[in-house]
């Protein structure tokens, strides 16, 4: 289920772009594929057509709250793994998530989280935001005190990350 309404995911997708903010273009991309092709066609190259479009959009999810779940876990999965590149894009995308889930206090507070440990304490804000499990899920205790720690703004292990842990 998508809480926003076409009209409002194209133009807060107006705004993204206006503001020059996206500068890789991963909020872009999620406002994007949460539309369907009469309501993204403006924002695609001329080429592609309905049926590719259809194919594209969020492959393996049926609306916004299901991407979201599958999302999170992608994004912690990427902050265990040391991945900046693709913990940047996480938080990013989740923030997103956030605003077209229909909260816009989320997605603020997302933002304005601070950013160490491979935007562990971002997640965990979308995360707690949302009444959804951060480290619920894992069931190594080795793995939940890693990611509590980097949540934390701390390096995952507290002898010295040997694998780059950067705040």
């Amino acid at each position: 289920m998508t809480i926003r309404t076409p009209d409002e995911i194209v133009a807060r997708l107006r705004a993204v772009r206006a503001a020059s903010t996206d500068m890789f273009g991963f909020r872009e991309e999620v406002l994007l594929e949460a539309l369907d092709f009469a309501h993204a066609r403006e924002f695609l190259p001329p080429e592609v057509t309905a049926s590719q479009w259809d194919q594209r959009r969020w492959r393996r999810h049926s609306d916004t709250d299901t991407y979201a779940r599958w999302y999170l876990t992608f994004a912690i999965d990427k902050i265990l793994d040391h991945r900046g590149n693709s913990a940047s894009r996480s938080v990013e995308k989740l923030a997103e998530l956030a605003w077209l889930l229909g909260r816009d206090d989320l997605a603020s507070a997302v933002d304005e989280a601070d950013y160490p440990m491979y935007g562990a304490p971002k997640v965990k804000t979308f995360a707690d935001g949302l009444g959804w499990p951060f480290i619920d899920g894992l069931d190594d205790p080795d793995v939940r005190q890693m990611l509590t720690r980097m949540a934390a703004g701390l390096e995952c292990d507290p002898g010295g990350c040997t694998r780059g842990c950067r705040a």
